[in-house]
């Protein structure tokens, strides 16, 4: 029998209560049965690294509170010492660090996967930084979204060609919701990422930008043939970008269908 992914939570589903009441809104997931999540926004380059620390500080205070630990972070990369991010890293206790979109990486903007330069570029500065901060033991990957399959003048995604040039070490955190909006087919995409892919972000509904995400069950994506073809992925982690719906209520239905497929452990 092969073993189960765990279950975490982006922080970002809850990004408005969190500024109102960090400490309030961890103790609200951990009551609705989760254990591990994923914070966002470290990394920032604007910031001392002494500022930088005590932000992770502060977060890891208010997650040993609540009794959650960290799966892996979204955080930017700046285009000097890493060293800064690794102690990040080590603050929150997690050793994986995912770039979520292309200009949080110091000197690149949105629109490089259209780009076959900026894309070679790009994929070698990621290539890079994974190299540096597997020095201090973190591992850095990338995490898509649906602009990522924007068509080279060749007519190659940029998305494919971006992991035709990375090296070896660099992950990849497959949004399942955003590869559909692609028009792509997420089982097809995590097999061609094979075990580079070690994280899955699941959420439901009709997919598009703006589009108000549902329940688990009730959308376009479909999770449960995902979930078959990645017996190898270490976190399924749910996420929610935009609701109608009570946030906390669709973060837990969805992680009672998450469970359900049975092949996550919370």
């Amino acid at each position: 029998m092969s073993r189960k992914a765990r279950l975490s939570v982006q922080l970002y589903s809850v990004r408005e209560a969190l500024t109102s009441d960090l400490a309030g809104t961890l103790a609200r997931i951990a009551d609705l049965g989760y254990r591990h999540v994923e914070p966002f926004g470290f990394g920032r380059w604007n910031a001392t690294p002494a500022e930088r620390v005590e932000r992770a500080r502060e977060l890891r205070a208010a997650l040993d509170a609540a009794g959650l630990t960290v799966s892996s972070v979204h955080a930017a990369l700046s285009d000097g010492n890493l060293a800064p991010l690794a102690e990040e890293c080590r603050v929150l206790g997690t050793d994986t660090v995912f770039v979520p979109v292309p200009e949080l990486v110091e000197g690149f903007e949105r629109n490089v996967f259209g780009d076959a330069d900026h894309v070679s570029a790009f994929a070698a500065r990621l290539t890079a930084a994974s190299e540096e901060l597997a020095g201090h033991g973190i591992n850095l990957g990338y995490h898509n979204h649906e602009f990522e399959w924007t068509k080279l003048p060749d007519g190659r995604a940029g998305y494919d060609v971006f992991w035709e040039l990375a090296g070896e070490r660099l992950l990849a955190e497959l949004d399942v919701y955003w590869a559909t909006a692609a028009g792509q087919d997420p089982v097809a995409v995590l097999t061609q990422l094979g075990r580079r892919a070690v994280a899955v972000h699941l959420k439901d509904g009709p997919v598009g930008h703006g589009e108000p995400q549902t329940p688990i069950g009730t959308g376009d994506v479909h999770i449960p043939a995902l979930l078959a073809a990645g017996e190898h992925l270490a976190w399924h982690i749910a996420e929610i970008d935009t609701t109608e719906l009570d946030v906390f209520d669709l973060l837990e239905s969805n992680r009672t269908a998450i469970l359900d497929l049975g092949r996550t452990v919370g």
